[in-house]
């Protein structure tokens, strides 16, 4: 398994911490709002991530948290006339309907920060009593210039950060701080929900969550892979970074993976510009195939460009699986055809392109070629069962690494009756009786 590592930007063998198991954390959502499409390139992407890993025979622990704490929360819920936990609760379970509705895999742990205060608060302690932090009227912040390397995943130099700080308009914050460039690891407030800690009553900063949550789930101050959107490398990613050095002198994961962004028609997708498009809509639209045959299309770490051509391209390669799918599993149905065997080689050499930074684009192209293969022992006059049987658990087999649900036509004895009367009265060019029956194989979805 090769990863491009965002820390160290180039291509690396994955060597996991622990011997055949791999943990992965992934930043979740803030719960104020529904997710649109962008949020859902990461949960797809590391899903398929997942996935591999399972394939390979790797055991693997996957977290991601929900953020029920924030400004952005405050502020909707008094928008929605409701309580905070009204309305993280309710934006949880929309986007865990999203989730399931995609056909993603449920992480092995969600932590909320709410449930994750008192773990939080002692870090916060541990940086002051470390000299990494500082409490000031109230609030504590991180002393930023203690990390020599601050600005490695990002990129970003601290040089430049100085420079834009001091063109800008001073804010109360910076009148607290010791530095412009320090953050916050935690606020004081009386806006919203608050919790007591030895400096005020108030909310952690968001950049100490993750770190916090990933020592307590993994149990050490170092995992095997953190991922997330690219607009998280900086800040958020690289505070992470400094605390996971001045708590337990770890860059917090071996490997930093990062997706790009998701443009519409080549432009960037704001509320601004009026072209968000939300997930369970989308979803509704056009199903869950299409869905993450789009997310798939195009690697990872390159924007995404949703226009209508490539949707459409997207459509007739799903139409074209669901077909061959649906025809075949027709078939082995009314024939009464024992499940055949996935031909392990064929699945494999799909997974080396996954094995390879994921390239989702060539996997797919990998299917599409087990589509025609397919086609072409179902076309044949004298029907070799188990092969196709083996041919289509194939098919199967790789579809579901990559997260995707074509389901196969499942009749009962009473269908299988029917569809063979079909073909008889067909036979005997009795095409009255054929469509009458005809008309009830499609109401029951089975033509």
């Amino acid at each position: 398994m090769k990863i491009y590592n965002s820390f160290t930007n180039q291509k690396e063998e994955f060597k996991p911490i622990e011997e055949g198991k791999v943990g992965i954390y992934v930043c979740g959502p803030t719960v104020y709002n529904y997710v649109h499409i962008g949020n859902t390139r990461p949960m797809i992407i590391f899903d398929v991530l997942r996935r591999t890993f399972e394939y390979l025979g790797y055991d693997v622990t996957f977290v991601s948290n929900y953020t029920d704490v924030d400004d952005k929360i405050i502020k909707k819920a008094k928008e929605e006339g409701v309580s905070e936990k009204e309305l993280t609760e309710k934006y949880i379970k929309a986007y865990e309907d999203v989730r399931n509705g995609l056909n993603i895999e449920t992480p092995t742990h969600t932590p909320r920060v709410t449930e994750t205060m008192d773990k939080i608060i002692a870090f916060v302690a541990a940086l002051i009593e470390k000299g990494y932090a500082y409490e000031s009227q109230g609030d504590v912040y991180f002393r930023v210039s203690k990390i020599k390397d601050y600005g490695h995943l990002s990129g970003i130099h601290v040089e430049d950060l100085i420079q834009g700080a001091s063109e800008r308009t001073s804010t109360e914050d910076d009148d607290k701080k010791e530095s412009s460039l320090d953050f916050a690891l935690w606020k004081k407030t009386d806006e919203g929900i608050q919790f007591d800690s030895p400096w005020s009553k108030g909310r952690p900063g968001w950049h100490t969550e993750c770190v916090v949550m990933i020592n307590d789930i993994f149990g050490r101050g170092l995992i095997d892979i953190h991922g997330g959107g690219y607009d998280l490398k900086f800040p958020h990613h690289e505070n992470e970074i400094a605390q996971a050095i001045a708590y337990s002198n770890t860059h917090l994961a071996n490997y930093w993976m990062h997706n790009q962004m998701i443009n519409i028609n080549g432009e960037k997708m704001s509320k601004s510009l009026g072209n968000v498009l939300w997930a369970k809509d989308l979803l509704v639209k056009l199903g869950v195939n299409v869905y993450k045959g789009l997310m798939l299309s195009t690697h990872y770490r390159k924007t995404l460009n949703f226009t209508d051509e490539v949707l459409e391209t997207t459509k007739k390669e799903i139409a074209k699986i669901e077909n061959v799918v649906k025809n075949t599993s027709l078939y082995l149905a009314v024939n009464r055809i024992e499940e055949g065997l996935a031909k392990k080689e064929v699945v494999d050499h799909m997974v080396e392109a996954l094995s390879d930074d994921l390239n989702t684009s060539l996997a797919m192209t990998e299917v599409l070629d087990q589509v025609k293969v397919l086609n072409q022992v179902m076309r044949v006059r004298e029907k070799d069962n188990e092969l196709i049987a083996d041919e289509y658990a194939t098919l199967q087999s790789m579809l579901d690494v990559l997260g995707f649900k074509f389901d196969g036509v499942v009749l009962s004895d009473e269908d299988i009756d029917l569809y063979n009367q079909w073909n008889a009265y067909k036979k005997e060019k009795n095409f009255e009786e054929a469509d009458k029956l005809r008309a009830q194989l499609s109401a029951k979805g089975i033509l």
